[in-house]
């Protein structure tokens, strides 16, 4: 903690002449929380597939980040340094500092006449649709699938956009599945694929995959994960954004059988005064083999989520959030007391502010 808040300062003192026409420009983000959880856990840790918001019954920071950013015409770099519970539940795999990296990489244009450009280092995911920044995001917390697909990744990618910016593909060459550092006894890097199609200022659409071995090479087994989603301002005030996910996975290595996972996702968000704003959510996630979603006792992950938030933006830089959210099971798989629920219902609210 001391390495961050003395790393942050660093960064406002060096940048802090930063002016609006400047290269350089210095932001941040901070989003504190409360959530509820009714099953109670005793450990005050919300269920195991829930890594944002996951602190039950206390006041918390969920993400906080200070960045420096540099742009021209040519070149970029990012650096982002953070805290927070979200913090400590995604990155809990990599190693001591590079725990406190949100972001961190840098990119070269590389044709003047061509928007091609090649970066490295440690970014977003290129998965999904729900960052890990909640500001940004129709609902308060992330659904399941968003949650258990990488929220960042470390390699390298070659972005080509369109003058006209309705079309973006990106490759990617990667460290892992969300992995800063390549897991020990893995020596197979991974590649992906994004391209994202704006069909005109009210439609977009997203294509992105995953391919890679899971596991130490010489039981590795092979993950081709796939996300679609599409983004439609239906009306000025009501948008709708549906995703679905279709995963596979060796079984085990040189198998012909692969487990699969799916999950499909809706959100309708509407406006109901220029400042007050409400987002509702479905979503089904199904991992039969519990290659992503462990259950306490080993029965297969099969959930639906229900979730309604209401939105107060009293500034364009702040807001504040109410959620109620309802997961239902197949089968008993949520701790309460001493036994297993189908049902999980929690309360969250958070205070959002960027800068």
């Amino acid at each position: 903690m001391k390495y961050i808040i003395t790393s942050a300062f660093a960064l406002l003192s060096i940048f802090a002449y930063a002016q609006e026409e400047n290269p350089f420009k210095v932001s941040g983000y901070v989003e504190s929380y409360y959530s509820y959880d009714f099953n109670q856990p005793a450990d005050n840790n919300k269920p195991g597939f829930v890594y944002s918001h996951n602190r039950h019954n206390e006041v918390n920071l969920n993400l906080g980040f200070i960045k420096a950013a540099y742009e021209d015409v040519r070149v970029r770099a990012n650096l982002a340094l953070m805290t927070g519970t979200y913090a400590n539940a995604n990155l809990a795999a990599e190693p001591g500092v590079l725990r406190s990296i949100f972001e961190a990489n840098a990119g070269i244009k590389l044709l003047n006449q061509s928007n091609l450009w090649l970066e490295a280092g440690t970014f977003a995911s290129h998965i999904g649709f729900e960052s890990a920044v909640s500001k940004d995001c129709w609902a308060l917390t992330r659904n399941i699938s968003s949650e258990n697909t990488p929220y960042y990744e470390a390699g390298a990618k070659l972005t080509y956009v369109t003058d006209n910016n309705q079309l973006s593909i990106s490759v990617l060459y990667l460290n892992g599945w969300q992995r800063i550092l390549r897991a020990e006894g893995n020596s197979r890097p991974a590649v992906g694929v994004q391209v994202t199609v704006k069909a005109n200022d009210r439609i977009a659409l997203n294509y992105s995959n995953y391919l890679g071995q899971e596991g130490v090479d010489s039981i590795g087994v092979t993950r081709f994960y796939n996300n679609i989603y599409g983004v439609w301002q239906v009306h000025p005030k009501v948008g709708l954004t549906a995703g679905f996910d279709l995963g596979f996975q060796q079984k085990e290595k040189n198998s012909k059988s692969y487990a699969e996972v799916i999950s499909p996702v809706v959100i309708v968000r509407g406006q109901l005064h220029p400042k007050l704003f409400m987002a509702g959510r479905y979503e089904y996630y199904r991992d039969k083999s519990n290659v992503f979603i462990q259950t306490i006792n080993a029965v297969p992950f099969k959930t639906s989520g229900y979730s309604l938030n209401i939105d107060y933006v009293p500034v364009n830089r702040a807001i504040l959030r109410l959620e109620g959210k309802f997961y239902r099971s197949k089968e008993g798989i949520f701790a309460r007391d001493a036994v297993l629920s189908r049902n999980n219902v929690s309360m969250t609210t958070s205070i959002a502010v960027s800068f």
